[in-house]
């Protein structure tokens, strides 16, 4: 019985070991300590970022098939006009549901030495009903559009994608209409070689305080308990991705990163649309503050651009500058 034991013990050791060596390390050592001071390149981008999420979250508000259909494709006008000016051919990839025309809209830049690979950035730009979405997902929407702008023009090696997904809230969600799975499912019929994956996904609430952060048990004993850090999230088939996105963004942006590739059964783990592309067996992964598990305001009416810590979400998306640029084989843009 005491060897039985043993053997036991040892091999939930080895399993927590083998589980931590593969899931939850990461490359390189998330930043820790004071912010340095935004430059005014810096301070422009949260300017820039505050613009968008206050035209979509304030002036157009709640924006779902239910409640607010005209609403919804408002947003979506709002978007698409955003890309058109920044320099981009719209595609419009129109679906009917709820007797409610819809769209997700995409614009590419086509790679130059490696076309075939297509590298995709997304975020959905529907709200739950009853809330204006100023976090969920309007922070994420704005972020897709910043960096849509910022690589417009530029070469990129692999096919670069922007893309604003609807239909990702109930009561979509992880069914055959949500936006994403429509366009993901697409790029499987054509038979595209999608790369890599990133969800914007509710990106602009932080918290220094200790207990700010929460977890689906028992991941809070490996991560830490102040909401002040940027989550990259994937799943255990997503493992290389997660590492390569957390390793560039360590590396290149001084603002707390913390990452897992982890069984997609976690509540949490499959919570955007980087879910739809692991249906059609593309690695993916989702950017996020974590939403839920930190966010007070989660799918609530006081969901407003006032909880939206624009400095710190500047931050996040220079850091992704650098993300996309290595993903889709581009100089960073402050390198040009």
């Amino acid at each position: 019985m005491l060897w039985g034991l043993c053997a036991t013990i040892v091999l939930m050791v080895a399993i927590a070991v083998v589980g931590w060596w593969t899931m939850i390390r990461m490359p390189a050592e998330s930043y820790h300590g004071e912010l340095p001071a935004a430059d005014n390149r810096l301070k422009s981008l949260s300017d820039e970022l505050r613009r968008d999420v206050a035209h979509l979250s304030v002036e157009i508000g709640e924006r779902n098939v239910y409640s607010r259909p005209e609403a919804l494709q408002q947003a979506a006008d709002y978007i698409g006009a955003e890309f058109v000016t920044a320099g981009y051919d719209v595609r419009r990839q129109e679906y009917r549901v709820s007797d409610c025309d819809c769209c997700n809209l995409d614009v590419e830049i086509h790679g130059t030495s490696e076309p075939e690979k297509i590298v995709i950035i997304g975020a959905h730009y529907d709200t739950a009903l009853g809330v204006a979405g100023a976090n969920d997902n309007t922070s994420g929407v704005a972020a897709v559009l910043a960096l849509a702008r910022r690589f417009s023009g530029r070469k990129t090696d692999r096919t670069l994608r922007f893309v604003a997904f609807v239909n990702e809230e109930p009561p979509y969600f992880q069914t055959r209409r949500m936006g994403s799975w429509v366009y993901a499912r697409e790029c499987r019929q054509r038979d595209e070689n999608v790369v890599a994956m990133l969800s914007l996904e509710t990106i602009g609430y932080y918290s220094d305080l200790p207990g700010s952060q929460k977890y689906p048990a028992p991941l809070g004993l490996l991560y830490p308990s102040e909401g002040n850090f940027i989550a990259i999230v994937g799943n255990t088939g997503s493992r290389e991705l997660v590492r390569q996105v957390v390793a560039t963004f360590r590396g290149r942006e001084p603002f707390p990163c913390e990452g897992g590739a982890l069984p997609s059964a976690i509540p949490g783990v499959g919570f955007s649309d980087h879910w739809s592309f692991w249906q059609e067996g593309y690695p993916a992964a989702m950017v996020t503050d974590t939403a839920m598990f930190r966010y007070p305001y989660y799918h609530e009416p006081e969901d407003t651009i006032d909880k939206i810590d624009f400095d710190r979400t500047a931050r996040v998306v220079r850091g992704l500058d650098h993300v996309v640029s290595e993903l889709a084989g581009a100089q960073p843009a402050n390198e040009n």
